[in-house]
């Protein structure tokens, strides 16, 4: 591997096999491009610290229900979302896996926000 003006002797540069290939970053990509849009982005931040329906949080969003739902469900196939059915409602949260919650902390660091103490009467975060 050439030495670049960046690499300043690094032990990475001097071991090329030791670099993630390519197929490795797949997952963190499809991710960050879920999250690219602002909407879901919020969305997945709120859900990370209740659990609430569909119709509750499109309020809390003031946005309609089916584009709410659009957004869920593109966040509930990329396992950031699951979700439970009580009547005719479906409730959602954040998932309890290690990209949801590694994701969650990248948000509130790179918002310097922090988790609200209650949302919606839940604690999740």
């Amino acid at each position: 591997m050439p030495v670049t003006q960046f690499s300043h002797g690094s032990p990475i540069a001097d071991h090329p096999e030791g670099i993630p290939r390519l197929e490795e970053f797949q997952t963190a990509s499809v991710l960050f491009k879920l999250l690219s849009d602002v909407s879901r982005l919020r969305i997945f931040w709120l859900l990370c610290h209740c659990e609430v329906c569909g119709t509750e949080l499109a309020a809390m969003v003031d946005m309609t229900p089916p584009a709410v739902s659009h957004h869920l469900r593109l966040l509930r196939s990329s396992h950031l979302l699951v979700s439970r059915r009580d009547g005719k409602e479906v409730y959602y949260r954040a998932a309890d896996t290690v990209e949801a919650q590694a994701l969650h902390h990248m948000i509130e660091e790179m918002l310097e926000i922090s988790c609200p103490k209650n949302l919606s009467g839940d604690d999740h975060g």
